[in-house]
């Protein structure tokens, strides 16, 4: 079985393992131990505290493969971006320039480098471990965090944002960013993004243009991948596009991909996951095809995975195994979260 469960400082090599899968342009996992392990205890101690709001919280889980006990994933939240440092897009603009007395009007694209998502709620870390990408487990993986969001409400921002990753090819090289290396910061890539990932910002405040950027003055290259995304991450954004994110005109410094959005309320798995009661059985009445991610409602024992389920639209309590209780920490009688498939 598949569980999705709070990451645990005896995961640390498994953690390190997706870092150096993940690769190129995953600026949430560095490869380096000493981010890496404090990733893991910062998010141990966000499972653990008491939170009246966000602030500086950050969520990590893994989804364990429980007949063998490997890690094969892992997906974040981070509570409120932008508390301890600047959380850094270009925001995509318009200026209209017209002048009557020669009679020619032009729309100029603008870029220009803000911080209105501080405060926002991220989805991030989202990495499946290539043996894995089948079935339903993407879904599994990246949709669980939306129970974390119906559950605990108080504890993540009102806006809810994921930063999609840009165009680069093999080697790391992005088009856009090969423009700002040029004429601005003077580092690869690679280097630039594996220090953002680090917290280590303050170059970019240091060597960013300060001025709005016209993109019609930026190389063709650069133009055309502003709000593109990666071949590799069309999935994730068309799964979040139908959850209700939107795309509104921000994008990463770096590599220019888009950031999308939606209200914490509004997005659709927060607003269609159910609470039932459970009953124990040790074999449901019937069969049932439809799949369901299901959740406890716990915290720091949280758990979660995909169960085939007998739910009606007037259903209040639900049956389910002896196993599954057991995997979600579950007795009779408490209430499980459940989102349809």
């Amino acid at each position: 079985m598949l569980v999705i469960r709070p990451i645990r400082q005896s995961d640390f090599s498994a953690l390190y393992t997706i870092a150096v899968e993940s690769g190129h342009g995953f600026t949430s996992l560095p490869v380096n131990d000493e981010l890496l392990a404090g990733k893991i205890a910062r998010s141990v101690d966000s499972f653990a505290k008491t939170v009246e709001q966000p602030s500086n919280e950050g969520y990590l889980m893994v989804l364990e493969d429980t007949d063998t006990g490997e890690v094969v994933g892992t997906c974040g939240i981070e509570a409120a971006v932008g508390q301890t440092d600047a959380f850094y897009h270009y925001r995509l603009g318009t200026e209209v320039y017209y002048s009557g007395q020669i009679g020619v009007r032009n729309e100029v694209e603008t870029l220009t480098l803000c911080h209105d998502y501080t405060g926002s709620a991220e989805l991030c870390t989202l990495f499946l471990r290539q043996n894995y990408r089948k079935g339903l487990n993407g879904r599994l993986l990246s949709r669980v965090r939306f129970m974390l969001l119906a559950q605990f409400p108080e504890r993540f921002g009102e806006t809810v944002i994921a930063e999609m990753r840009g165009i680069s090819d093999e080697h790391g090289n992005s088009p856009f960013y090969g423009w700002l290396q040029q004429h601005f910061l003077g580092i690869e890539f690679s280097q630039a993004d594996y220090l953002s990932g680090l917290g280590q910002k303050a170059f970019m405040a240091e060597m960013m243009p300060r001025s709005t950027v016209y993109v019609c003055l930026l190389p063709e290259a650069a133009q055309r991948v502003i709000g593109e995304v990666h071949t590799n991450t069309r999935p994730a954004l068309s799964m979040l596009q139908a959850e209700g994110f939107r795309w509104r005109n921000y994008i990463d410094i770096f590599d220019a991909g888009p950031t999308v959005e939606c209200a914490r309320e509004d997005i659709r798995s927060v607003k269609d996951s159910r609470l039932l009661t459970v009953n124990i059985v040790d074999a449901p009445a019937d069969s049932c095809d439809t799949s369901f991610i299901v959740a406890n409602t716990h915290l720091a024992d949280f758990r979660a995975t995909l169960a085939k389920l007998n739910i009606t639209d007037d259903s209040t309590s639900v049956n389910i195994s002896s196993e599954l209780a057991e995997a979600l920490l579950l007795k009779a009688g408490e209430p499980l979260r459940v989102i349809a498939i």
